[in-house]
């Protein structure tokens, strides 16, 4: 009796890893050195949420601006969904952060720092509500993309020689 409720647990969460997709921005670890990070809501319509779900969003052009003591989500493409009609909104529009007034302003004295910017790296959901991982960071030179490259490459030889 005991087994069948431990699978029939195991298979709800299956079913909730199935449900709510995450999206990494894997170009932004490797065009960016990540100095901190932080976690913020986007504020979207139903059926932005309802594709995301879906999957096929892009993280990867996407970063933050602040205008007007708000931060703004540019860049990011979520598809429209395929079952909206006139609900639909433009892919690629503008997405507010919810944040709080202090994180705000942290942030933007921040990133008046030379070189600072604020790029999405994964987009989850968390009790039904879409978040994104926000990484304040500053750009990679061409050598420093090579030096992780390479870093990388001796890694997998290490782990092909210890097996």
């Amino acid at each position: 009796m005991a087994k069948s409720k431990q699978t029939r647990l195991q298979a709800k969460e299956e079913a909730k890893k199935q449900n709510a997709p995450t999206v990494d921005n894997r170009r932004a670890r490797h065009e960016y050195h990540i100095l901190d990070s932080l976690e913020a809501g986007l504020a979207l319509t139903g059926t932005e949420v309802k594709s995301i779900r879906q999957g096929g969003v892009s993280l990867n052009e996407a970063y933050a601006r602040f205008r007007d003591g708000e931060a703004w989500l540019l860049g990011m493409h979520v598809p429209p969904y395929k079952q909206g009609s006139f609900s639909n909104v433009d892919p690629n529009r503008p997405r507010k952060l919810l944040l709080h007034k202090e994180q705000i302003s942290d942030l933007q004295s921040r990133v008046k720092e030379k070189g600072l910017t604020i790029v999405p790296l994964r987009m989850y959901f968390t009790r039904g509500k879409v978040k994104v991982q926000l990484g304040l960071a500053r750009g990679k030179k061409m050598w420093d993309k090579r030096e992780d490259i390479a870093k990388r490459d001796v890694q997998r030889e290490i782990q092909r020689h210890t097996r």
